[in-house]
């Protein structure tokens, strides 16, 4: 229910974000969008700090799963290895090191189309798998129950909802709606369908599956299940291309979501009149992706709880970005009619969706408080 429920608003939100002004149809209608609803004001110090914390959240969240990947596959070449998850979190990071030296968000758009070429086929796998293990006898028994503690369940449903938000929240449509050729209404319209498709698909599939299968011991990487005790509840090869195709597809994402940090970074230090490809400016380039690579990557390192990670991100971050700002910034550009409907529906889903990201955010900062009494820096987990 939380799914659809967010689902629902965040697709409307990405509607009301691509509608064109009606007296500036010469110009690209994101741009004019950006120009128009987040002025120097909004854009510089509200919504621009969202967006970057956002993105370089999703960065961090993506190394950490990366080093837990490179783990799960260690442990099975090697059950009683010695090797840490903060280790491996820095080999991933040498990775995203190489692969963050990519120009520029348009030279990505190879990677975008096996980025989800590879995220159909981890769900497939991840979800194959949940079933083979739910029916079998290796799997271990199902406990669905809830937490007695009132307080605790009711937190939990909140900080569930900030983790959906992060799942279907989409930080960069903006920038990406900015770089599509007129007419953008259609292309949008059809490119958010197909984008909601998948994420639904891959989503529910994954979740639903797991939890069948695992109960309340589902984990936030649902491929650490595949492993009890040591012991594959299903094929080793199979866990060991999952795995790796997580990997892959985990660089990806990393890389498209460090582009906005990229941007700014260079936006700050480049020097226009000197070539792309210039000592003048590829040596501030190689300095700041590397520095902003390797802060994602300690952080990743110092605090390896990933459904804290996400839960912080929906909160503080894409619910107001996605849930809240787009419906507020089209009544202020806008102006539609206070007596007709959309008015109202934009004001609503603001106001509501405001509420529950407060209450969200007290519910990701409760849990990370809990889990860091429980776990040290750079914990391996």
């Amino acid at each position: 229910m939380g799914s659809v429920g967010e689902s629902c608003p965040e697709l409307y939100g990405g509607e009301v974000g691509k509608a064109p002004p009606p007296a500036a149809a010469q110009l690209d209608a994101g741009a004019q969008f950006v120009l128009k609803s987040r002025g120097p004001k909004w854009g510089k110090y509200y919504v621009g700090p969202i967006q970057f914390m956002v993105c370089y959240g999703a960065v961090v969240g993506c190394t950490l799963l990366g080093g837990q990947c490179m783990k799960a596959i260690y442990l099975l070449s090697k059950p009683d290895g010695n090797m840490k998850l903060y280790e491996f979190i820095i080999i991933f990071g040498g990775l995203m090191l190489i692969l963050a030296e990519i120009p520029s968000f348009h030279s990505l758009r190879h990677i975008n189309l096996i980025s989800l070429l590879l995220c159909l086929t981890y769900s497939a796998c991840a979800t194959a798998a949940s079933i083979y293990i739910g029916n079998s006898s290796k799997g271990p028994r199902k406990d669905y129950s809830l937490s007695s503690n009132n307080q605790t369940r009711i937190f939990g449903i909140f900080n569930a909802l900030a983790i959906i938000a992060t799942t279907f929240g989409n930080g960069i449509i903006p920038e990406i709606q900015a770089t599509v050729a007129a007419p953008v209404t259609g292309k949008m319209f059809k490119g958010l369908c197909i984008c909601y498709t998948v994420v639904t698909a891959t989503f529910f599939s994954v979740s639903i599956s797991g939890y069948w299968a695992f109960g309340n011991k589902a984990e936030g990487l649902i491929l650490t299940n595949f492993v009890s005790h040591g012991k594959a509840l299903v094929s080793e090869s199979f866990i060991l291309i999952t795995n790796a195709i997580t990997i892959l597809q985990l660089s990806a994402v990393a890389v498209v979501y460090l582009q906005p940090t990229n941007e700014a970074l260079e936006r700050t230090f480049a020097d226009v009149k000197s070539g792309q490809f210039s000592a003048r400016n590829l040596v501030p380039r190689l300095i700041s992706r590397s520095l902003s690579v390797v802060v994602a990557t300690t952080i990743a390192a110092m605090l390896p709880f990933f459904g804290d990670i996400n839960a912080m991100i929906g909160a503080f971050g894409f619910l107001p970005l996605d849930f809240v700002l787009p419906f507020v910034f089209y009544n202020l550009t806008f102006k539609p009619s206070k007596r007709g409907l959309i008015f109202w529906l934009n004001t609503t889903i603001a106001v509501v969706f405001s509420v529950l990201g407060a209450i969200a955010a007290v519910a990701a900062v409760r849990q990370i408080s809990l889990d860091a009494k429980t776990y040290r820096l750079f914990a391996n987990v």
